[in-house]
């Protein structure tokens, strides 16, 4: 498919699939400027997500897009290489953005607002002259590698690109990882807080812009059936789960200084956490809403090691195809120690969970790949039926389905056909393609529409990042520098086997993989 030049139009393109919300408004006109537009977040996530703004009406006509990178290339070969990554996600099933078809009005319209800026942005007069480009309301997006954000935010700052005037705004989205650790978070937070407000700091996790992470809040605080049955008195324990099938494939080098703690428990499984356990905030405003997550974070028991299990997959074979052990992968150490599954405890000091553990599971190479968040009940005070068929029942759950399966999962006891008194398990689920017209998106949507918008809610504060990095800070400083506790485990397994012990001493065990 070869795509047109953009239409010289300054009209909102209509939706081909109408998405947009009841009562959205497009967002203030705007220009965002991209600071490593050649990459890969914006090759396939941002580009995408704005598209289906487009689509979706939600972009001003007057919306800009600047991209800033070191590579030499003009406006012309950068909408040309963006149009055929679009072009590829059309036979790509495995893309975070799949559509059978590109509009070509639609991505025209994206393409006749782009342009490319050549420039470095450690070099101020180059970010001066950058400035001349951006007049009124202006979003600085930093899909770079995380050791620019400061530097960046500095030079946008002495620049004088951030300073907001006559009503006019400036804001800066941040990706992750944010920090490497406690005292790193601190510091980072502390250099960008000298340059800008909190108001204006947009720390983006995609996680947050799933339409399932956010229906917890729809679920919990929209509906009375769930809320009152939402504690200790109820609850048993509360499992959080991003399991993936895929390996570290040739992000090797990036991953070794990493590991999946850092990739994955302060952020992503943190925000699950946040939105389940959470107390109810006064309003769905940013502030309140982020308040109570900072109050949840600021609970939680700083993790011992002991409530701490690492593992590094080796070879095996995972949905069929065979796969290279994780120190044989491309940028790895022979005999790296860096881990590519973790399972942690933790303990929330508050009235409402006090006495609930709350058991955190992530790693690559794994037998299913499923994102869920299973909440698991009590059992009965009383056995009514222990003189029937029925010896023992299992408990009741509540499973939020965020990934690959979409929707809510409730697992419960019925009567089985039948003339006897004999209870069987059985699973009442909703699903959103069942009820909903779903398009394809990346997540990244939602997120950018509320950076449009000037709404913050599901963006952390300085506050949210440090409590969620103080918590596993014990874990990472015993696991620095040494392979002590280290399990390795076959790829397309569910993980070593200490993660399974974690939950045993308890006399609990993990929701199964191949489960919902």
């Amino acid at each position: 498919m070869s795509l047109p030049d953009a239409p010289p139009t300054d009209a909102t393109p209509a939706p081909a699939t109408p998405r947009a919300p009841a009562g959205a408004r497009p967002a203030p006109a705007c220009t965002l400027v991209i600071f490593g537009a050649h990459g890969d977040l914006t090759k396939r996530l941002l580009m995408p997500a704005l598209y289906n703004l487009a689509g979706s009406g939600l972009l001003y006509p007057g919306f800009r897009i600047i991209g800033v990178d070191r590579v030499a290339s003009t406006t012309a070969q950068w909408r040309d290489g963006l149009t055929a990554m679009m072009q590829s996600f059309t036979h790509d099933p495995n893309a975070e953005f799949h559509a059978p078809s590109i509009d070509s009005k639609q991505w025209g319209w994206v393409c006749e607002r782009l342009e490319y800026v050549q420039a470095d942005f450690g070099d101020l007069a180059q970010v001066r002259a950058l400035g001349e480009k951006i007049p009124g309301n202006a979003i600085f997006y930093l899909a770079v590698s995380s050791r620019f954000f400061a530097p960046v935010v500095e030079m946008l700052g002495r620049a004088g690109l951030v300073t907001q005037t006559d009503g006019h705004f400036r804001r800066v989205v941040i990706e992750k990882p944010f920090g490497a650790d406690l005292a790193s978070a601190r510091e980072l937070n502390r250099r960008i807080l000298a340059v800008l407000d909190e108001s204006q700091v947009y720390r983006i996790d995609h996680f947050l812009g799933k339409e399932t992470v956010q229906n917890i809040l729809a679920m919990r605080f929209g509906n009375l059936l769930f809320e009152p049955l939402w504690r200790n008195e109820f609850i048993d324990h509360v499992q959080i789960t991003a399991a993936e099938t895929i390996g570290v494939e040739q992000r090797g080098a990036f991953y070794e200084p990493t590991g999946a703690l850092r990739d994955m428990i302060p952020n992503h499984l943190f925000q699950l956490f946040g939105m389940v356990a959470m107390e109810p905030p006064n309003s769905f405003s940013a502030d309140t809403v982020r308040t109570s997550k900072e109050q949840l974070f600021e609970a939680v028991r700083p993790i011992p090691p002991t409530d701490a299990v690492r593992g590094q997959y080796g070879a095996g074979t995972v949905e069929g195809k065979p796969v290279i052990a994780y120190r044989e992968s491309p940028g790895v150490a022979p005999d790296s120690h860096t881990e590519t599954y973790v399972a942690l405890k933790l303990h929330v000091d508050n009235w409402r969970w006090a006495g609930v553990p709350f058991y955190l599971r992530t790693g690559k190479s794994l037998g299913g790949r499923r994102t869920e968040v299973v909440v698991q009940f009590k059992k009965p005070p009383m056995m009514m039926f222990r003189d029937t068929e029925t010896q023992e029942l299992p408990p009741n759950r509540i499973i939020l389905n965020i990934q690959p399966a979409q929707g809510l999962t409730v697992e419960m006891g019925a009567k089985r056909p039948g003339p006897k008194m004999d209870l069987a398990e059985v699973q009442v689920r909703f699903r959103y393609e069942d009820v909903f017209a779903q398009s394809p998106n990346v997540g990244y949507e939602t997120l950018l529409y509320d950076c449009l918008t000037g709404d913050a809610t599901l963006f952390q504060r300085a506050d949210n990042i440090e409590a969620a990095w103080r918590a596993v800070d014990p874990v990472l400083k015993a696991w620095a520098g040494n392979a002590d506790g280290l399990e390795l485990y076959p790829a397309g397994a569910t993980g070593p086997k200490g993660a399974d012990e974690l939950l045993e001493r308890d006399g609990r065990a993990w929701y199964p993989l191949d489960g919902v």
